[in-house]
Parts: C-alpha cells; sequence; structure tokens
C-alpha cells in the first residue's frame, strides 16, 4: 500500500508533462542523482547518477556502474508524461451570451464525454520576463476553476442513443457566468505568478481534472486516478531504477513528452534525445564509436506503457486468448504490424526475468479485425536499434478522464523492472 500511496500522490501532482518532469526530478535529487545541463559539460564517472531534463518536459535519468567501461552494456526502461486532454489556445477567452468560455482543443486521443460535468482547473508553464530574461515557471490552480457542462437531456432527448461531440461547440470549458470579463483569463494567470500581465510571453497550459484517485472495492481491489496511462509506468519504472544496483551496466530511464500525438517533436521518442544521450554519455566515459556501436548491440530496452484490460460488460471488444486482466501480473504487448516492437528474443528475455523476479506474465494482442493503438518502443528503435520489449499494466477505460488499473500490478511492474535493472544480461547469437 505503501507504493500504491506513492504512486497516486504522483499522478496528483503531476498535472502537466511539466509537472510529472518536476516530481521525478524531486525523486531523483533524493536520492542523490546529480542534475546535467544539455549546454555544459559533462564530467561523468564511474558510480555516478545524474539526471537532464529536455525541454522542461522530458527526462533522462542514469546511473553508471563502477564497472561499466569493461562491459559496456545499458539497460534503459522508458515511459512517458504526458497523457491525453485539452490544451487551451494562445488567446482563450471566448465571449458566448453572459457567459466567458475558455479556447481549447483536444490534445491526443481524449474520450470527450469522460470531461464533462467535473470540477477542472488548470496547470502548465508560463514564460515571464524577469529583467532581460524570459523565465520558465510552473503554474497549477489547486482549486476548481472550470467544467464544461453537458446539454440537459431534456434539450436532447437522443443522448443516451449516442452522440458525436464537437471540439469547437461542446468542449469548451465555461469560465465565467458574467463577473470576468475577457482578458482576464491572463489576468488571472498574472495574478497566481505575481507578475504583471505584459510581462507574460507565452503559455503551456492545459485542463486538469481535480477529481482526487482512490483506492475502491470491497476487497480494496482497484485503483482509480486521472492519467494512469501512462504515469503508473512512468512511477514504476522510475522506482526500479532507483532501487537497481548494477555494477557492469549503465541503467537508464527516460521518460518522454508527446507520445499521445505521435512523439514527433524534440521531446519526443522520435527525436535523436535519446540517440544523443547515450552518444555523450559513450563519448563522456572514453568509448569510442566502435566500443559505442558495440554497446548499444548488446542492449536491452523496456517500453513501458499500459495495456487494456478485458472490459467486464464488453469482452468481445478483446482477443479471446491474447487478453488481459488486472492484478494479473505484467502485459507483454504483441504486434504483427510492429506497431509494438516486441519479438521472440525480447519476449522470452523479458519473460525470464519476470519468473526470477515471481512477477506472473499475461500477453496482449489486438483483435485481428480491429485496429490497435502504438506507442514510443517503435518509435524510438527508428533512432537507436536496439532489442526492445513493449510492456505495461492492464487498466480499463484508457484515455478516459479517470481510469481504472488493479491494486497489485504496480508492485509487480516494480519488482520485473528492479530485476531488468540488477540481472547480468547477456544476449548472444541474436543475430542468426
Amino acid at each position: 500500500m505503501n507504493e500504491i500511496e506513492r504512486l497516486l500522490t504522483f499522478t496528483k501532482e503531476a498535472v502537466s508533462p511539466f509537472h510529472t518532469v518536476e516530481g521525478a526530478g524531486k525523486l531523483l535529487e533524493e536520492k542523490g542523482f546529480s542534475p546535467l545541463s544539455w549546454k555544459e559539460e559533462w564530467n561523468l564517472n564511474p558510480g555516478g547518477k545524474y539526471y537532464l531534463v529536455h525541454h522542461g518536459s522530458a527526462l533522462f535519468a542514469f546511473t553508471i556502474g563502477k564497472d561499466a567501461k569493461k562491459e559496456q552494456e545499458i539497460r534503459m526502461a522508458a515511459a512517458h508524461g504526458d497523457f491525453p486532454g485539452f490544451r487551451i489556445k494562445p488567446d482563450p477567452d471566448m465571449k458566448a451570451e453572459a457567459y466567458i468560455r475558455l479556447n481549447t482543443e483536444p490534445y491526443g486521443g481524449v474520450n470527450l464525454a469522460s470531461w464533462m460535468d467535473r470540477p477542472l482547473s488548470i496547470a502548465g508553464r508560463v514564460l515571464v520576463r524577469e529583467g532581460n530574461a524570459l523565465v520558465s515557471k510552473l503554474l497549477s490552480f489547486d482549486r476548481d476553476l472550470v467544467l464544461i457542462p453537458n446539454v440537459a437531456i431534456h434539450m436532447n432527448r437522443e443522448v443516451n442513443n449516442g452522440l458525436k461531440y464537437n471540439n469547437q461547440v461542446d468542449m469548451l470549458p465555461l469560465f465565467s457566468a458574467g463577473e470576468c470579463e475577457e482578458g482576464d483569463f491572463r489576468r488571472l494567470i498574472a495574478q497566481e505568478l505575481g507578475c504583471e500581465e505584459n510581462d507574460i510571453f507565452g503559455m503551456d497550459l492545459y485542463l486538469v481534472n481535480r477529481m482526487a484517485p482512490s483506492v475502491w472495492g470491497a476487497k480494496e481491489e482497484f485503483i482509480s486516478s486521472p492519467k494512469l496511462d501512462d504515469l503508473q509506468c512512468a512511477f514504476t519504472s522510475l522506482k526500479a531504477m532507483l532501487a537497481g544496483n548494477n555494477a557492469h551496466a549503465v541503467n537508464v530511464y527516460a521518460c518522454f513528452d508527446n507520445e499521445e500525438v505521435g512523439s514527433g517533436t524534440k521531446q519526443g521518442a522520435l527525436s535523436t534525445f535519446l540517440s544523443d544521450v547515450l552518444s555523450r554519455i559513450s563519448e563522456n566515459l572514453g568509448y569510442s564509436r566502435e566500443d559505442h556501436f558495440r554497446a548499444i548491440a548488446k542492449s536491452f530496452m523496456v517500453s513501458c506503457d499500459n495495456a487494456h484490460a478485458v472490459h467486464p460488460n464488453h469482452p468481445e471488444k478483446t482477443d479471446a486468448e491474447n487478453c488481459t486482466y488486472l492484478n494479473k501480473g505484467v502485459v507483454i504487448k504483441f504486434s504483427a504490424n510492429q506497431k509494438y516492437t516486441t519479438d521472440a528474443i525480447s519476449s522470452a528475455v523479458f519473460s525470464r526475468i519476470c519468473e526470477q523476479a515471481g512477477v506472473p506474465v499475461q500477453h496482449f494482442a489486438n483483435r485481428s479485425d480491429m485496429a490497435g493503438g502504438s506507442t514510443l518502443g517503435n518509435l524510438s528503435s527508428q533512432q537507436v536499434s536496439m532489442h526492445t520489449v513493449d510492456i505495461g499494466l492492464a487498466q480499463l477505460a484508457m484515455h478516459s478522464s479517470y481510469e481504472t488499473a488493479g491494486i497489485k500490478d504496480t508492485e509487480y511492474m516494480i519488482r520485473a523492472l528492479t530485476r531488468f535493472y540488477d540481472c547480468n544480461l547477456h544476449i548472444t547469437d541474436s543475430e542468426r
């Protein structure tokens, strides 16, 4: 239960991708990790622990085993710290009748109906002028601030027969019933940050679901929270990396941004960020270019992103055999079209690691007549080619504003990934 409480605190505080990285950074510093800057010289040493924030919303952390120069192997777990929701447009105030609404647009594949009729807030980052500098400041209103109201059933008798929502009409949050004027949103931001309105030069702001995380059920079998996809994996993989101790490897943790919109940004898995960081680590440790490529060939990445559990009311939505359940262990994900990167080698290796950790394993594949999602594993492989397995934890209502998972699976994932970071993994003859 201690880890569940920590997980739910993490999901509650990670109100934007920028706050996800801030929370991860705090955990790392508590464990003695030294911050690095991309723009400054690195001086890495065997036995050292380091982390790097990239453009405010992505993070890399790594430990260098004291004998890493001899083995030159990389163990890496990667997750993402963004989640579906709504981004606020730069000039958001929209007057309609007596109301002020905020102009937003969906971010990622949002389950729209799940965002209605619940208290929401606003969080993200703001660029503020201080003297001659522009300074990034995190913003999070710790109060109910806006709401997206539904249309009463009396005015839409067909609502229970299915409704197609218009993002520009139906999904705009209500900001004021008449007490505010156009421009008051920006004034509210300035007031919260303690700056002048004309000192605000940029904003990356999002709507935040204010519903508190919970542990529930007659036997307390379930956890529910906003953003379990993918903060549950971001949290468990980070905890495992902090618990791991491998003298012969470089252990790496990555938390990317923008997975929900394709990863094709400077802080996403499709960027050169991963390749650049690994190359810079190798060079700083005195590896030759030949050494670096040999290290990559012997390395292994675990791409961590949650998986669909069998729905209790709609079991027909999942494959009859390759399906997963809450509290039944870590999920290894397969896809014939390689939306997931798992193959026989990576599946066998990680299954063996789970066996050693005493962690049950489940297998997931989509129904062959239904399109599935994708994740960051196959995208990062386009930049750094290494053995990769796609895994996750089973959950219900993925991409809803309030998602559900099993209470046991968080501990299963931490145990499996800790074993992954600890083990002496040698992959040979994989080219045959």
